[in-house]
Formats: C-alpha cells, structure tokens, sequence
C-alpha cells in the first residue's frame, strides 16, 4: 500500500472528496444530499437563501409556466368569453332583485316588478346569443346594413312628437305598450359595430385603408349623424359609448398617429361644447370627487354612491341588507347598481365584478388579434371596445372618478334595451373564439366518437394468428 493512501479516509464519501485510491475495488459515488437536510452551504445551510425560500420560488415560476400554458390554450378565449359573460348576467339578476325592490314598493308595485321585467329580457338575450353564436359571418354581413338604416329610422322616430318618451330629462325612449319601452340608441351600438366592420374589411380587401380618406369616409360621417341624433334627445353617455366604439375600429383598422389625435381631437371639442353649453353636464362634471352633496343637493347622487360603497367594507352587509337603496340613493337598480353591489358584497363583490369585465375584456382583445378574418377583427375590436368603455363609464362615474353619464353597467344593470344587443354581441364573441383554426379543432376533438376513430385509425393491424 501506498504510504498516502493511509491518510485517505474510506467509505462512501471516498469518491467525492478525492480520486480514488490507486488499489483497490472502486466505489461509487453517492450523491449529495439535499439542500437544507445537511450541513453546508447549500439551499438551506448558513449561505443560502433559507429551507423555503427556494421551493417557494420554484413553486412559484412552476405556477406561472401553468398559468401561461392555460392562457395560451386554444379554448381559453371560448370558455372565457362564455363564462365571464354568463356569470356577469346570472349576479345582475340577483343584483337587480335585491336593489330594486324597494323602488318597485315606492312606486305601488310588486317587489318583483323589475326583476321580472329584467329575467324576461334575459331569456330574449340567451335566444339571440345563441342566434348570433350559430349565424354564419357572411350573413352578419349582410344584416349589418339593415341594421344601421333601421337604428336611423328609429332614432329619427324618437324625435317625433308624441312617439318619443322623455325620461329624466332625456328623449330617447319609444313606447311599446304598458311598461315596455325601447331605447333605439343602445341597438344603434351594435349597428355602428357590425356596419364598421364590413366597411373596413371591405376597404381591406381593395386595399383602399392605406388612404387617409377611404379610412374616415364614410365611417366618421356616419358615425357623426348617430351621435347627432342621440344628442338631440340629450344623452351624453350614450354618446361618449359610441365615439369610443368610432375610436376603437379606427386604432383596429391602424389609422395613422395624426389621423387618430385628429379624429380625437375633433370629437373632443365637441364633447366641450355640449358640456359648456348645458347647465346640468356642468354640474355632473363638478361632481366629480365630490364628498359633500354641496348647494341644493346637487351631488347628491354621487355622493351617496360613495356612501354606499363605504358601508360595505370588505365583504358587504350582505345580500338585500342595503340602506343606500332605502331612497337615498338614486337609480339604484341602473346606474348605480355597482354602488349596491359594493354595499351588499363588499370589496370583495365588486373586485369579482371587475375581474369578470377584465377576463371578458382580455378574452374580446386575443379573438381579434389571432383571427385572420379582417370582418371578425374589426366586430371583435368594436364589441370589447364597447362593453369594456361602457363598463369604465359606469364604474368610473359610481367611484367618483368620472361625470355621471347615465350609462348602464353592461349585463348588469336593469334595462332590457341595453341587455339584447349586449347578449347578442356576446353572441358573436364566442362564435368568432370557436372559429379560430385551433379552437375548432379542439372542439372537433371532443365530438362524441371523433377520439375513438381516431385512436383506431393509429392502432397497427395484427397479422391474422397473433393474439
């Protein structure tokens, strides 16, 4: 033997903490233990991060590699779009039960007056989602030009003496008979959709969008006579929904820098003007922030709803147990249903809330940024912009951060004329996030016996004989 190797140590550590020895069986390497078990500076010894710390982490970018393969899913827009959307609708109507009961009662009716009304136009809605979720692109094509002449028609309509109903101040009503009533500016939303989007891809396919012209006209025309006449009946919040849908098929469209701040620009004067030349848009817009009712109560709606969204807290008073909607708060059970809805449900409801609006939002963006269809992206653009601008409004106004506009919470608040063509636009969401090529084929997949053909067609014949 070698006179070093009796200074060697032997055992199983041997060959990891030197070569091995020149006689002798070889050992094999053990390997070392794990980070935090032992001594050392390993994971969990005194040089390093800590025991948990570094499965934290791992955990942690382990749950977002999972996160970010399910959000790439084929189906993950499908399922969102028709999720987000059903649950919005399924706590409207618990909402709308709770906030309008009392209002119901204060005007000598039924406690569930308007609940009744609002899951009626709810059943309507679910019918034409489902129409819009079956029709076929080429035919929405072709009914998005009756559908403008026919939001023209009824909104001239409105303006006709005795057939245009005034609500609040505003004229924007036609009466169908007892307590329906017909709000032909929340169908003009839908109409400026589907009628832009067939222009614009039209104007794609002949290559005319590279002109600064064939981008504007006759779109912005166009659009400019609908605000004309909802202006006329004096709704200012409809008005901003539908210059925002303008703005959103332009930026889809990808209208130059210039052309989009002009655009912007213009719409922006006017928006000015219509403010300053009306007493009541000036005290609106006074009341932004606002924490006091101030002078002859005129903040008093924006300042209950903010009263109401404190007296909830974190998880709300519970369901029905509200007091803002007892008359001291305004519209409880339309505008200002969010503000319920933060007083019954808390910050966690109205987070929920805003969580399905973010989903639905995202879900509209990825449809029209992966579809190669130009008509699909540009309706797909006009139908998230809409909801999503719509629900910022809406929201935006309840928190004080925004002029009360008078714009309902989309499939949320009360009013079955902004309900239909909600759930009908919904409809068309998910018909274009089924007919992405990917998400088509997964559903193919899942047809009953398709797997099943499938798997047979892979499995090798056997010779004849073999078992």
């Amino acid at each position: 033997m070698h006179a070093d190797d009796t200074l060697r140590p032997s055992g199983p550590w041997t060959a990891l903490r030197g070569p091995v020895a020149r006689s002798g069986p070889a050992r094999t390497a053990r390997p070392r233990p794990a980070a935090g078990r032992g001594g050392g500076a390993g994971r969990g010894g005194p040089g390093g991060p800590g025991p948990g710390r570094g499965s934290l982490l791992g955990g942690l970018r382990q749950l977002h590699r999972r996160a970010k393969r399910a959000w790439d899913r084929p189906l993950t827009a499908y399922y969102l779009v028709m999720g987000g959307s059903l649950l919005i609708t399924v706590l409207g109507l618990v909402m709308v039960y709770s906030a309008s009961q009392i209002k119901a009662l204060q005007n000598g009716l039924p406690p569930t007056f308007f609940f009744r009304k609002q899951l009626l136009a709810a059943a309507i809605g679910a019918v034409m989602l489902l129409l819009a979720a079956r029709m076929p692109v080429r035919l929405l094509r072709v009914f998005a030009y009756p559908a403008l002449a026919g939001s023209l028609f009824l909104l001239c309509l409105v303006q006709v003496p005795g057939i245009g109903e005034t609500i609040n101040g505003n004229t924007n009503w036609i009466s169908l008979g007892g307590p329906f009533q017909l709000q032909p500016s929340e169908f003009a939303k839908l109409a400026l959709v589907l009628w832009g989007a067939d222009l614009l891809a039209r104007k794609q396919s002949k290559k005319l969008l590279t002109q600064w012209k064939h981008l504007l006209v006759p779109l912005v025309p166009v659009t400019f006579v609908l605000l004309g006449l909802i202006m006329l009946g004096g709704d200012m919040g409809t008005t901003v929904v539908l210059t925002t849908v303008l703005l959103g098929l332009l930026w889809v469209a990808g209208a130059p820098t210039r052309l989009f701040a002009g655009v912007f620009g213009v719409t922006a004067v006017l928006a000015v003007l219509f403010i300053k030349t009306s007493a009541n848009r000036m005290s609106r817009l006074a009341c932004i922030g606002a924490t006091d009712p101030g002078n002859h109560d005129q903040c008093w709606q924006a300042v209950h709803g903010i009263y109401a969204l404190a007296n909830g807290g974190w998880f709300g008073a519970g369901l029905g147990a509200s007091v803002e909607k007892w008359g001291e708060l305004p519209e409880p059970h339309t505008d200002f249903i969010f503000a319920i809805t933060g007083e019954e449900l808390g910050l966690a409801g109205t987070l929920s809330v805003l969580a399905l609006f973010a989903a639905l939002g995202y879900a509209g963006i990825r449809v029209a940024g992966r579809t190669e269809d130009p008509f699909v992206r540009y309706a797909a653009g006009g139908v998230t912009t809409w909801i999503t601008a719509q629900a910022v409004v809406n929201i935006g106004a309840v928190l004080g951060l925004l002029p009360i506009a008078g714009v309902p919470l989309p499939l949320f608040s009360y009013g079955g004329s902004a309900l239909l063509p909600t759930m009908f636009a919904i409809g068309l969401l998910i018909a274009f996030a089924r007919d992405e090529p990917g998400a088509r084929a997964a559903l193919a997949m899942r047809q009953p016996g398709v797997r099943w053909k499938t798997m047979r067609r892979r499995v090798k014949k056997r010779p004849s004989g073999e078992r």
